[in-house]
């Protein structure tokens, strides 16, 4: 389906899902307390505390 034969509620609603991904892409994320160094562990698979390696 092309833009010009959606719904007037269907656009509206596109249109309101990318203001909502816009706002949620504009908010910048606190730094993490405590948090693991260095790669997010859940991204590459394992997590590391005190020496100790444990995998999802």
């Amino acid at each position: 389906m092309t833009e010009k034969t959606l719904p007037e509620a269907a656009r509206r609603a596109l249109a309101e899902a990318e203001e909502r991904r816009k706002k949620a892409a504009a908010k910048p994320l606190p730094p993490e307390q405590g948090g693991p160094n260095g790669p997010e562990p859940t991204r590459f698979g394992d997590w590391e505390r005190k020496g100790i390696a444990s995998d999802f």
